[in-house]
């Protein structure tokens, strides 16, 4: 998501007349549900019904398992063009609509995008009647397509409908470009990032639709944070009415504040002015975090020269109820669920996710892999939409300071070093690297081998890697990383997910080493000894460069029959509602948080057989002591980690029993407490 000003403040003395104007264009829109022959057809229809946007078919036949509804669905809006739109170039952009869509103003196509995840804008300045009614409609498809990735629902469903933000954009016959693939039109590299001093190159994409060249001031102003002036570069500029005209300035900012993560996400604005002498003729603003990235090998990951452990999370875009169709709160809930895990990166799997996520993780300081949806299959004929979803990922999120790695693929795989995946791989990076050459590109197995035909063709390899579920003992993840490390110690490595199913209604005292994700009991114990183990392991191999849990939160697999619920993924760390945090989470947040963390493992296995028992209490505090039924327990010993804290030998009298924890954490007392009956 990018920011327009209608104002711009800097050209002292100058009037300052609205170049650009950008409506909210989210109400007042009908649907309906069906095929039909054109658009006229289906405004003949009298069964369409009121919706707000965002919206989808599916928040509810998708996520029951039952068969759900793959085909069209049609959008229809009344646009009354008021007197501040005459003269002006007219926009409708689109951040997302599942999965092709086709756009139809007053019974004229205006064109189509292919892909449910990438932003698209159409201008519509000539399709468009004055001063009457004109009718905006919308054909959107999610069925699966062999040329459209991703080209099946196996890992995930695509939803149906236009469930992002739709904006409607008015500038004028010369504009910073709204139609390059969707993105901002402002392009800024950084170079030289120091403590010292940055400099950045800006570049704007201008068009000129005028009937003649002419010559315009452009302006570049870098604000702090409190908008404070920092740098200004100002310039008459010839364009053109023949192509895209790109012109570019160079700013340099002296001892600038660095972007530094979780740590201190400092941002800067740019803002790209177009003047006609006195006139504003366009404005645009973008956000500018100066840092850097580098990954050195064996030692993983550095932000601004330092190192910096990335640890965290996969999110899927979807809530129970909602589908994909999410508000900014919404997305802002989960953000706030990854923040308060302690998370310092997350994986956006497995595909590009709405433009507020992008802008908040830049305010909050997550260092981003962001990726498109190359997944699980592949046809042979989506190569070309691979590289336009690919172009539209890195060119509309271009300037966000939290992204550091382009995805490329996820378990696709070839028999050959020259079979579709590895040469279509190879031309994806390619592009990344000429679309941004600054930021690392990746490529996810599902094997743990480094030589495979699909690997090794983008800068970092990444790896999922699911022992204890899928293949082996949850232990053996420690036996992959040493022989990883001691047989490639200059590779570039990421787990890019590890993880197991949790149903939090399931719960059991024994606790084996292995999963049975072919079954119908994925008990919560179960999954938090996992990842009690797997980060355990993971804590002690800086070599990583990263490390994700997949995932975040519950989801829907329409196939899915798992763990005593249909079309859900519980691997999730928190559930689909959002409501429950599962034991995992408060592991992660005891090892990953800086904040205060007290919690007794095992809360909901909360009617126990064994009389004898060890309790477990995941805790960053500086003491810890535990009580049954008021009476201490102890001593403790040390888990996988210091946040484990494990108390041996507990024994529970029969009937009810209250087990309460306290700890000490910067001279503050905290306490949690459970009740468990011993039968």
């Amino acid at each position: 998501m990018f920011l327009f000003l209608f104002l711009a403040g800097d050209m002292q003395g100058k009037t300052q007349e609205p170049g650009r104007i950008v409506r909210t264009f989210t109400d007042g829109w009908s649907f309906i549900k069906g095929s039909f022959p054109s658009p006229g057809a289906a405004l003949a229809s009298r069964n369409w019904q009121a919706v707000d946007i965002p919206h989808t078919w599916n928040n509810e036949d998708m996520q029951k398992g039952s068969p759900y509804y793959q085909g069209d669905g049609w959008y229809k809006k009344n646009f009354f063009p008021d007197a501040g739109a005459r003269g002006k170039r007219i926009f409708l952009r689109f951040e997302g609509v599942g999965q092709v869509a086709d756009l139809y103003v007053n019974n004229h196509w205006v064109g189509q995008h292919k892909g449910a995840y990438g932003a698209f804008c159409f201008e519509i300045t000539h399709f468009l009647r004055e001063d009457t009614a004109n009718v905006l409609m919308v054909k959107a498809n999610n069925e699966a397509r062999k040329d459209v990735i991703p080209i099946n629902n196996r890992l995930f469903g695509v939803y149906g409908g236009m469930y992002r933000p739709v904006s409607l954009i008015l500038t004028e016959k010369i504009n910073i470009t709204t139609t390059d693939y969707a993105s901002s039109g402002i392009y800024i590299r950084q170079d030289s990032v120091s403590e010292q001093a940055a400099i950045i190159f800006v570049t704007a994409k201008i068009e000129n639709t005028g009937d003649r060249p002419v010559k315009e001031w452009m302006q570049t102003v870098v604000k702090d944070s409190s908008g404070r002036q920092v740098a200004i570069e100002r310039e008459l500029v010839a364009l053109s009415t023949q192509g895209m005209n790109r012109k570019g300035q160079r700013l340099e900012i002296i001892r600038p504040r660095l972007w530094n993560g979780r740590k201190d996400p400092y941002l800067y604005s740019v803002t790209v002015t177009l003047w006609k002498g006195d006139t504003l003729e366009d404005a645009v603003n973008q956000p500018l975090g100066l840092r850097t990235f580098q990954v050195i090998p064996g030692k993983g990951f550095y932000l601004n020269g330092q190192p910096y452990r990335l640890y965290g999370v996969c999110r899927h875009q979807e809530w129970q109820g909602y589908g994909s169709a999410l508000t900014n709160a919404q997305h802002q809930t989960d953000l706030d669920m990854i923040a308060e895990i302690g998370a310092t990166s997350i994986r956006f799997a497995h595909y590009q996710q709405a433009g507020y996520i992008y802008d908040a993780c830049d305010t909050m300081g997550f260092i981003v892999w962001a990726e498109i949806p190359f997944v699980n299959e592949w046809s042979g004929q989506e190569g070309d939409n691979a590289k336009q979803q690919l172009t539209e990922l890195i060119r509309q999120n271009y300037n966000h300071p939290s992204i550091y790695v382009w995805g490329l693929h996820n378990e696709v795989y070839s028999k050959t070093e020259d079979g579709f995946v590895p040469v279509l791989t190879r031309q994806l990076n390619d592009l990344a690297k000429t679309e941004d050459p600054d930021r690392f590109t990746v490529s996810t197995s599902g094997y743990g081998e480094m030589d495979r035909p699909s690997n090794r063709n983008a800068d970092i390899q990444a790896m999922n890697r699911y022992y204890g579920w899928y293949e082996g003992h949850t232990g053996d993840l420690e036996k992959w990383l040493q022989d990883i490390e001691q047989h490639y110690p200059d590779g570039k490595v990421v787990l890019s997910e590890y993880g197991c199913e949790a149903n939090i209604a399931q719960q059991t005292e024994a606790v084996s080493d292995t999963g049975n994700p072919g079954g119908q009991f994925w008990p919560e114990s179960y999954q938090t000894a996992f990842h009690e183990i797997q980060w355990g392991i993971i804590a002690k191999h800086p070599y990583l460069v990263a490390s994700y849990v997949w995932n975040m939160f519950d989801f829907c697999v329409p196939g899915a029959h798992g763990g005593g619920v249909l079309a859900r993924n519980m691997k999730g760390l928190v559930t689909y509602d959002r409501k429950v945090r599962k034991d995992a989470f408060y592991w992660y947040k005891a090892n990953w948080s800086q904040d205060p963390v007290l919690y007794i493992s095992g809360r909901r296995d909360s009617v126990r057989i064994s009389a004898i028992h060890s309790i477990k209490v995941f805790a960053h505090m500086d003491t810890v002591l535990l009580y049954i039924n008021g009476k201490k327990a102890g001593p403790y010993k040390e888990g996988t980690t210091k946040a484990d804290y494990i108390f041996d030998g507990v024994r529970l009298k029969k009937g009810r029993n209250i087990i309460r924890a306290e700890g000490m954490f910067q001279g503050k007392t905290y306490r949690d407490e459970v009740t468990w009956i011993r039968r």
